[in-house]
Parts: structure tokens; C-alpha cells; sequence
């Protein structure tokens, strides 16, 4: 009998969206990182993350939107720097899932057709975040925009733009920029287990004829949601920082959706001639600046955040040498698989029973998942993709590769016919975890909170530029409403906190704040 709940035009575009995954997952796996590690079991715990993501995301998703639907996380995204841009949304929430399905169809213990309810509803919520995160770009990707990210409207981009300090090479703001941007990239390596997701840039963005503008968060930086960081981040001051960066005679051509980019000249310490800094959060209205009053003052805060970080990761290191292997691939499949928690402390609902646990149906893996297994299960997973299931008939020729390959096993369309399926793999079932329990501590950019405190504030909490009368004002209807009252209002709520711009309201051009910030 023909299925009902399920609909023809639901399966074509959850095929397509998969597809697009499936091409983009392919390019950035080969081009663009090694996964392997010294220190950790990159591979064994990667490979136990996309289980808990398959496991997992449908029901958390559906958890979130029981709060807050994707589209209005999506706007609120926009709005701070946290972990819900690229690439935990823009390539790992559907990529770790698919890969988790992908792997289980392989062993043989899933079919194509099992779950198809959670596959189709896993897809939309990540194309209806994605549509909402960029929509002022107008893609669901940076591979659709040539690998390129110009999320943030531009009355945010303005404030960046003038409030930044100039600098160069061997001035003290450049050496305290670079010294600090070194130190909390190595820490902020170890803190996600020797992997780049506490790390995003977007851009790049214009700013002058010769210059263009990287914006790079860093995030996870305090004690935070990882038990890891309890104790160990005690003296960092912030949990998020977001540094803007301009950047002369060298074109960022390449900003991919695992947040990485290449400029072509190289992008060399020399090229950077401005800088700002700034933190958010979901509870903050918007990017509160930090230490931008003076020159000197940015340069005395980016210095005694280095230091922070500096003992930060001395004492991690210290913590992570006395880790046994199961701790290590806790910590790294927790790390992986809650790289989308953050949409969950939007909504309000964050619980960490639901992301820094080890779901009981992966951890029947844990066997299998020693360094060479699991080093060749992914190799055939993501790069060589050579597992039985990827294999299509041989008249196809996959993207990038021109192999009869494709990474992810579509949905077969005679579900609609009366073929048998599943709908579900089922509610969140109890996790463990080898690492110790997470101190009852949240760093936020109002100050050191209990997780009640913190959900409550949460679920209260609309930003101002988030709100019904400013929720829906574009850039396109700024363009031609710019000589308008609200959008003035909406420019100088933008501007408050800015030291060039307050006030200023809608209407400037480039050059406008250009010259503004050189007077």
C-alpha cells in the first residue's frame, strides 16, 4: 500500500541536500586536512562520534524546536559568535550524521530504508538554519557562494570596519595581535582534542580597494560545557572572542565550510594592518567590544588574555597526560558530536545528559575502534570511498573524483510505493562517560553561571536586533528604505557600543566609514 507520511517532493529534496554533502564532504576530506594525531586517537573517536550523531541529532533536534524553530536560531546566529556558524552548521551536522548512517549501512546493520522520518527531518532543519544563517548572502553553503562567507549585514560590518585599530609589522598592537591569535589557536587545538572546531572565520568582506576583512571567532575558550575545561579555564575571562582583521594585498579566494581559508598572496603576518576585538554570546546583544576604548588599551587586553590562555594550557596539558585512551576518545567523540550544542543553549534546553555523554548504542562500538580499524574505516569512508555501499553503478562519474562512487546511500523512492521502512532510530537512550562529571559552571558574557541560571536566562532572552521590529529589516529593505526612522533605529541600536559609528545611524557608505575612522 502506498506510503502516506512521507511525501515524493520530501525524498527529491532530501536526496538532493545529500548530494551536495556528499560533494563538498569528498573535497574538503582530500584537499584540506590530515586526521591523524600523536597525542590523540583522532580516527577511533571520530568514528564513535558520527554513531552518536546518527543516534542523537534527530531527537536533540526536535528537543531545539520545541523551543525555538532552526529559521530563528538561524537569525540569532548571525548576531553573536558562538558554535552554530561553519563548520558546525554549515558541513558537520548533517556531514557527522550521514557519515554515522553511512558506516551502518556498510556493517550491514541499517538499510537505505531505515529511518527515513529522522533523515528527511535532520536535512530540512539543517537547510532551514542554513537559508536563515545566510540570507544576506543568499546560500545554504560557502561552496555555493565559491567558497565564500559574507553572512553579517552591514551595519555590523560598519562598526567592524571603523572601530578597528591600524597596525604593522612590528608595532606593539601587531606583535600582541599575533601572539595572542598563535596562543589561543594551540589552545584552542588541544581544548577541541588536537581538532579546528573552536576555530570559524568568515569573510571575506570588502573594506577597501586594496584590503579585505577576516572575521575569526574563537569559542569554548572558558569553563564551558566541556568537563575538561572545569577547574583548568578558571582564570580565562571570556568564552568566545571574536578578532577582526584587515588585511592588505592579499585575496582571501577561499573561505570553506569547515571555516578554513587561503589567500592568494599567501596571507603572511606582514599583510595584517588592523585589528579589533570583541565577545558575544546567545545572552549578549550582539559583540560587545573588549578592550577597544584606546590602542592601548586593546594592546594591554590582547596581552593579559595571552597570558590567561598561556596557564589555561599548561594546566590542560597537564590534565590531558594523566587521560587513559577510553577518557582521550570520550573527550574527542564529545568534542566531534556536540559541535552543534550551542543551538540548544539558544533554545534554552541545553542538558548535558544529551551532548557530553556517550549514547549506550555507540558505545557498542568502542571494541572495534583501535587506531588501525578505525584509521581504515574512515580512510575508506570520507576519502577513499571504497566501503561496498558507496558503490553506484559504473557508468557514474562522481564529482572531484570521476569515480563510480557516491559517500552517502540515497533514499529509495519506492518507500512511496509500498516498500517497507522505518521511521526512527529512536528516542535519546542513556549515556556514559569515562571523564569526570561537568562542574556545575558556564562562562557567559554575564559573568560565571549555573546551567538553571543559564537555560533560564536563555529561554528569556531576545536580543534587541532580534526583535519582531528589526527581525525581518535586510539589507535589501535598508537599501531602499535607508532614509527611514526604523532604519535609523535599527543602525544605532547596531551602533551603541561603537566607538566611531555611535549615533551615526543608516545611510553611510564604505567610504563614509572609512573616513570617519581615519578623522
Amino acid at each position: 500500500m502506498p506510503n502516506t507520511t512521507i511525501n515524493y517532493a520530501q525524498l527529491l529534496e532530501t536526496n538532493n541536500l545529500m548530494q551536495i554533502t556528499t560533494d563538498e564532504t569528498y573535497w574538503l576530506c582530500v584537499t584540506r586536512t590530515v586526521q591523524e594525531s600523536k597525542l590523540f586517537p583522532v580516527p577511533s573517536y571520530m568514528m564513535l562520534s558520527y554513531l552518536m550523531a546518527y543516534y542523537r541529532y534527530p531527537s536533540l533536534l526536535r528537543k531545539i524546536e520545541g523551543r525555538m524553530s532552526a529559521e530563528e536560531i538561524g537569525d540569532r546566529a548571525r548576531n553573536m559568535g558562538m558554535k552554530i556558524q561553519n563548520p558546525a552548521m554549515g558541513w558537520a551536522l548533517p556531514g557527522f550524521y550521514l557519515l554515522g548512517r553511512e558506516w551502518l549501512i556498510n556493517m550491514g546493520l541499517l538499510r537505505p530504508t531505515d529511518a527515513i522520518e529522522d533523515l528527511i527531518y535532520v536535512m530540512d532543519f539543517w537547510k532551514r538554519f542554513q537559508l536563515s544563517y545566510h540570507r544576506n548572502d543568499g546560500h545554504r553553503t560557502n561552496k555555493e557562494f565559491g567558497h565564500r562567507n559574507q553572512a553579517m549585514p552591514e551595519r555590523r560590518l560598519q562598526v567592524f570596519h571603523a572601530d578597528m585599530y591600524d597596525c604593522e609589522q612590528g608595532d606593539e598592537l601587531h606583535e600582541a595581535a599575533q601572539s595572542f591569535m598563535a596562543t589561543v589557536s594551540q589552545y584552542g587545538f588541544l581544548v577541541s582534542c588536537e581538532s579546528r572546531i573552536s576555530l570559524h572565520n568568515h569573510g571575506p568582506y570588502k573594506i577597501g580597494e586594496d584590503r579585505e576583512m577576516i572575521v575569526r571567532d574563537f569559542m569554548d575558550l572558558g569553563e564551558c560545557d566541556w568537563p575538561w575545561l572545569d577547574d583548568v579555564a578558571e582564570g580565562v575571562e571570556y568564552n568566545n572572542l571574536t578578532l577582526t582583521m584587515a588585511v592588505k594585498d592579499a585575496h582571501f579566494y577561499l573561505v570553506d565550510d569547515w571555516g578554513s581559508f587561503e589567500a592568494e598572496p599567501e596571507f603572511t603576518a606582514d599583510k595584517l594592518v588592523g585589528v579589533g576585538l570583541y565577545t558575544s554570546d546567545n545572552i549578549s546583544e550582539g559583540h560587545i567590544p573588549v578592550g577597544m576604548g584606546s590602542r592601548e588599551e586593546l594592546i594591554e587586553t590582547l596581552k593579559k588574555l595571552d597570558g590567561q590562555i598561556r596557564e589555561a594550557t599548561e594546566k590542560l596539558w597537564r590534565r590531558i597526560a594523566g587521560w587513559s585512551r577510553d577518557q582521550m576518545i570520550d573527550a574527542g567523540a564529545i568534542t566531534y558530536f556536540a559541535i552543534c550544542k550551542d543551538l540548544a543553549h539558544v533554545a534554552g534546553v541545553y542538558d548535558p545528559e544529551d551532548w557530553v555523554m556517550v549514547d549506550e548504542r555507540a558505545e557498542r562500538f568502542r571494541p572495534l575502534l583501535n587506531d588501525e580499524f578505525a584509521r581504515d574505516a574512515l580512510g575508506e569512508l570520507v576519502g577513499l570511498v571504497s566501503h561496498p555501499s558507496q558503490q553506484v553503478m559504473d557508468y557514474t562519474m562522481a564529482m572531484h573524483s570521476n569515480n563510480p562512487t557516491r559517500m552517502y546511500s540515497n533514499i529509495p523512492y519506492s518507500v512511496l510505493s509500498g516498500e517497507p521502512f522505518t521511521a526512527s532510530s529512536g528516542p535519546v537512550y542513556p549515556g556514559a562517560s569515562h571523564l569526570n562529571p561537568k562542574k556545575d559552571v558556564y562562562t557567559t558574557t554575564r559573568g560565571k553561571l549555573s546551567l538553571e541560571e543559564y537555560n533560564r536566562i536563555s529561554r528569556e532572552f531576545v536580543p534587541e536586533l532580534c526583535q519582531p521590529k528589526f527581525q525581518h529589516l535586510c539589507d535589501t529593505w535598508v537599501k531602499y528604505h535607508a532614509d527611514t526612522d526604523l532604519a535609523r533605529e535599527l543602525y544605532e541600536t547596531e551602533q551603541k557600543n561603537s566607538r566611531v559609528l555611535k549615533g551615526k545611524g543608516a545611510g553611510l557608505r564604505r567610504d563614509d566609514v572609512e573616513a570617519l575612522r581615519k578623522g
